[in-house]
């Protein structure tokens, strides 16, 4: 039944729109017809609207590595996305800004931050803003330990701004502490091996880690973890005895125990026991 428009209901849209910023002329923009439709969720919303939609933000801090224009694309149509963060796993949060910031990409920083994104001492120390990087310190010291996105610490946030942060690699340098990590321990083959395999905790079709080992970036073979569905592989660290922490998350603890010679399950704790999987 076509819909029928008074002259109050008319009049009530062209003030909603009006509020919105957007004229009856280029209410099309906003999924309405000519006939100006009433205003309601487009068909196509995430189901954790009105959270932004989990595909776009993934989408957003992964181009904010590299992709300014499609960074452009995306934050101008949802300049909110400017904000975006995700979650790569036992809490690596990272965002947009987070990302440009960790591989040196001044460009994409800079549009970030122009289009509402919220600066960082990890963001300043890539941009060689080297009086905000004092302030935090003076204001908190000891921040610069701080590991940013993936583990990565304030002074390899400084070193890939280069010659324009120059001064605050200096500056980190002196202070110390700026460029400290997790200490680990070499993972003997036999070891590695022994706990690649499948981790099951629940009857869903998603209850399960998969660990394996993969070639990374650097021609090294790489413990891993995963689940079905999330938003990324994680790298495994090892601390010893078989307990790992994942990529960015010291805190968190994956734990393998052996079964005489058999490893047989695996548990996750940050730093109480979360879930226990047991090895198919």
């Amino acid at each position: 039944m076509a819909q029928q428009w008074s002259r109050r209901s008319f009049f009530g849209l062209a003030s909603g729109l009006s509020a919105l910023g957007v004229s009856l002329g280029a209410a099309k923009a906003w999924g309405q017809s000519a006939a100006l439709r009433q205003i309601s969720a487009p068909a196509s919303a995430s189901d954790v609207f009105p959270a932004q939609d989990p595909v776009l933000v993934k989408e957003a801090v992964g181009v904010s590595h590299r992709d300014l224009k499609r960074v452009r694309e995306l934050v101008e149509a949802q300049p909110a996305l400017a904000r975006a963060s995700i979650d790569w796993g036992f809490g690596d949060w990272e965002s947009c800004i987070d990302a440009a910031s960790h591989v040196g990409n001044k460009p994409i920083a800079d549009f970030l931050l122009t289009t509402g994104a919220r600066p960082t001492i990890f963001s300043a120390a890539m941009m060689g803003q080297l009086d905000v990087v004092k302030a935090f310190i003076a204001a908190r010291p000891g921040v610069q330990r701080a590991l940013g996105p993936h583990g990565l610490t304030l002074m390899w946030h400084a070193r890939q701004g280069g010659p324009d942060a120059a001064a605050v690699v200096q500056y980190l340098t002196a202070v110390g502490d700026a460029d400290i990590q997790p200490t680990t321990v070499p993972l003997a083959v036999p070891d590695r091996d022994a706990i690649v395999g499948k981790y099951t905790y629940g009857t869903g079709p998603r209850d399960y880690f998969t660990v394996d080992v993969r070639r990374d970036l650097s021609g090294r073979d790489q413990l891993g973890i995963e689940r079905p569905g999330a938003p990324t592989r994680q790298n495994l660290f090892h601390l010893g005895n078989l307990v790992f922490f994942p990529t960015g998350v010291p805190s968190a603890k994956i734990a393998f125990a052996r079964d005489s010679a058999k490893v047989t399950q695996l548990t996750v704790a940050d730093p109480n026991v979360m879930l226990t999987a047991r090895r198919e």
